[in-house]
């Protein structure tokens, strides 16, 4: 998997219940608008919101009506017996990869701590070939996976560990990783990185904000850099609105849905501004 990865919403009613035919249709759109391929239940899909029974609901609904060899799906909690059983979950369903937070409660964990918790997982998958990757997003877990721990568990199980999605914002370190470990599949989480990404040696990038800005993400992947710039604005200006509310209204207004504007606490309705500030935002597509 590589290329354009969008970190899809997850849709829900007035009671938090999953929409799963407004869930497919926007992947649907998401696959055939510039996407290589889709993360479901990460950050931007509210999954540490959800119950397990609604995280496995929506695992098998997007197994079900979409192409598995393009998604990979979060799976990370703080407790090892709930990821495993999770991530167990995904492999039958097909899932490739899972996107795995590390146990973000008891922080920080010292780096054996976390080598151990992640052996923890790949014990209990066995044989199993669904791929663990990294993610890594200190903003939110409150610690940044050491370089050191990612090194050493993918040269434990490279066939295991060969990925990571990094929030942090920190390009240095994808570059360090990248350049340290050049069989490990690197993501940015920000499309401001695809047009050196290449250069780099990343995969590509994981993005909540490619939900909009996917048809422009595909021609600066392949090498139209004079679009970046644009990129770039269209990224800032969603991400000046609280994120996730700010990626399902635009969801809303593509779909007109009103569904998809239905949050789970703690997060809460946009205000008039950032609705009038995305409306403007709301057609403002360059076509892949």
């Amino acid at each position: 998997m590589k290329g354009i990865v969008a970190a899809v919403p997850t849709p829900i009613d007035a009671r938090g219940r999953f929409l799963g035919a407004a869930f497919v249709e926007h992947a649907r759109w998401a696959l055939a608008n510039g996407c290589d391929g889709l993360n479901v239940l990460g950050s931007t899909g509210e999954a540490n919101s959800l119950d397990t029974g609604t995280r496995r609901m929506v695992m098998i609904q997007a197994a079900e009506a979409l192409d598995l060899c393009r998604l990979m799906v979060g799976t990370g909690t703080p407790s090892i017996d709930e990821t495993i059983a999770l991530t167990c979950h995904a492999d039958d369903l097909g899932y490739p990869v899972a996107l795995v937070l590390p146990p973000y409660y008891y922080t920080p964990p010292s780096e054996e701590g976390l080598i151990a918790w992640y052996l923890a997982l790949h014990a209990a998958l066995g044989d199993r070939p669904i791929r663990v990757w990294f993610y890594n997003f200190p903003q939110m877990t409150g610690f940044v996976i050491p370089e050191r721990v990612i090194a050493q568990l993918h040269a434990a199980a490279p066939q295991r560990f060969d990925g990571i999605k990094d929030s942090s914002g920190d390009l240095s370190y994808c570059r360090s990783l990248a350049f340290r470990l050049p069989h490990l599949q690197v993501f940015p989480s920000s499309e401001t990185s695809l047009a050196e990404g290449r250069r780099d040696g990343f995969a590509g990038c994981i993005s909540a904000t490619a939900n909009h800005t996917a048809p422009i993400c595909a021609r600066v992947w392949r090498g139209e850099a004079g679009l970046a710039p644009r990129l770039a604005e269209l990224r800032a200006a969603i991400s000046a609105c609280p994120l996730i509310p700010a990626v399902k209204h635009l969801v809303a207004r593509r779909t007109a849905n009103p569904e998809w504007q239905n949050v789970l606490p703690p997060f809460t309705a946009l205000g008039a501004s950032a609705i009038a500030s995305l409306d403007r935002l709301a057609f403002d597509r360059v076509a892949a």
